[in-house]
């Protein structure tokens, strides 16, 4: 029997987009809505926009907000520490959430819990209550995890780091639009007569509903996989229901994880931090109004536009032409390159400047976390999702960081903290060079000459005899056979049929 919004049952299922043998979609066509692929994509980058608007609504009116409930300069680090640091572990359980019981629900779940803390900051009264405010609403920002893990399970190795770049920086829109919606919002409700610190408290509501509204739209719109829901494939024994102690345990000792969770802190986790203190930064530096200053910061935001899908085309054509050899590299030279616009930016003095610079940096620190996350794919099949919140919290734990060293207080100016906060980008940026498949190499050194170097050995080695006795390991065969083209094209290979298993396994 077939099941409605699935195509489990079906012999010969049909897509509206090229699959791969495991219903992955070969291309990626961004103006189409076609169910599953492309639907999902929509789903999750809308979603995870209405969750980054939320957590960052409050940034551009805290010249106001600041005012109302005489916040000091260490309150509003705390504050924007709180808005960033909740999602640390957020993320890391988000993505064993996702391998355990798929993005749909995983995302439409924290999605809801977190939209009461947007409507309460209208309720805020102290520096206590906006910081809880605050660190409660940055929980919603591990759906970046669903979104990538969503994009991972639904497109295949020669496109995966274009829809994970697109989705990803489409959502990172928020950071940007919320400076343009969030004044102009105030600006309307002042307009008609209510008083500004009353105003601002009234102008989250529109950020509570659209994040609200997003959630219902994934449970109702999306599927997890391209065959079915998680519980439905389960059920029908196209998937089996892996054990969390596995899950987690194969992706925490993986170390390639925590090397990209580290570089990532210093991308997306510096991303954050710009989002937090940069309309204030131009508001103060440069005595501009809160609307101008605003309009200033969206820039920074608005460059994910095309900048991390960028990020995740470059990352593709490099697998195409040099393997994950050029993925690595192409992904270690642009975020070096954003470390050094950032040691620039703190050292310009003119507002013209400031903001070629601030755009220039923000496209090359942006598109850094297009490139992350063409990488991350491949690091586990069984543990994709442990991998990709490994990354993601990653990022949140480099934005703390930054915060908390060079934004808490006044122990630096915002200048000096944004410079030194480049350097720190360059020197995260360095530990690429350790990452190193034995089937594909490294950035320093090419595969292994051993010939049991490929990739359904390594793949294959998350799995145990038992379980592939049991045939939980089929999943990995297909997914090795497909990740072949990260090989490059100076590597001659011949494909391998995705149902049969290598004689080194047999």
């Amino acid at each position: 029997m077939d099941i409605p919004g699935s195509n489990i049952g079906s012999e010969h299922p049909k897509f509206a987009l090229p699959v791969d043998s495991e219903h992955k979609a070969t291309e990626f066509r961004l103006f189409s809505a076609a169910a599953p692929h492309m639907r999902a994509f929509h789903l999750s980058w809308i979603s995870f926009l209405a969750c980054f608007v939320s957590s960052f609504a409050a940034a551009p009116l805290l010249p106001v907000i600041r005012d109302n409930l005489n916040l000091t300069a260490t309150d509003i680090g705390n504050a924007g520490i709180a808005s960033v640091s909740g999602a640390v572990f957020a993320r890391i359980a988000m993505g064993t959430a996702c391998d355990l019981f798929g993005p749909r629900l995983a995302s439409a779940a924290l999605i809801l819990l977190t939209s009461p803390a947007i409507y309460f900051t209208s309720i805020a009264s102290s520096p206590v209550s906006f910081i809880l405010v605050r660190f409660f609403t940055g929980f919603s920002l591990a759906t970046f995890v669903s979104t990538q893990f969503w994009m991972s399970s639904m497109f295949s190795a020669p496109v995966v780091g274009t829809a994970n770049g697109v989705a990803g920086g489409w959502g990172n829109l928020g950071g940007g639009a919320t400076q343009l919606i969030m004044p102009l919002v105030f600006s309307l409700i002042c307009n008609i007569g209510v008083v500004k610190f009353t105003a601002w408290r009234i102008a989250f509501f529109i950020p509570a509903l659209f994040q609200t509204l997003s959630a219902f739209a994934v449970l109702i719109f999306g599927q997890d996989m391209p065959d079915g829901n998680f519980k439905a494939l389960q059920k029908s024994g196209n998937k089996p229901k892996d054990k969390f102690s596995q899950v987690f345990y194969h992706g925490i000792t993986n170390y390639r994880g925590w090397i990209l969770a580290l570089t990532y802190g210093f991308c997306f986790g510096v991303e954050l931090t710009v989002d937090n203190i940069i309309a204030e930064y131009f508001y103060d530096r440069f005595n501009l109004k809160l609307h101008t200053a605003g309009i200033i910061a969206a820039s920074s935001g608005l460059a994910n536009i095309v900048s991390r899908p960028g990020g995740g085309i470059i990352s593709d054509a490099m697998g195409k032409r040099f393997g994950m050899r050029g993925r690595l590299w192409s992904l270690w030279v642009v975020q070096t390159m954003g470390g050094v616009l950032c040691i620039i930016l703190g050292r310009v003095g003119s507002l013209t400047a400031s903001i070629i610079v601030l755009i220039t940096f923000s496209v090359f620190v942006q598109a850094a976390c297009g490139l992350t996350f063409g990488v991350v794919p491949f690091v586990s099949r069984r543990s994709l999702g442990v991998i990709s919140g490994m990354t993601g919290g990653g990022g949140n734990v480099g934005a703390v960081l930054t915060q908390i060293i060079f934004f808490r207080g006044s122990k630096y100016s915002k200048e000096t903290g944004i410079s030194l906060m480049g350097i720190m980008i360059i020197c995260c940026t360095l530990p690429l060079c350790l990452i190193y498949f034995p089937q594909w190499g490294g950035m320093l050194c090419g595969p292994s000459s051993n010939d049991n170097a490929t990739e359904e050995d390594y793949y294959l080695s998350e799995w145990n005899s038992k379980d592939k006795e049991k045939g939980f390991h089929h999943a990995s065969l297909k997914f090795a056979d497909n990740s072949r083209s990260e090989r490059g094209r100076r590597v001659g290979s011949e494909p391998m049929p995705f149902d049969e298993t290598p004689a080194t396994h047999a």
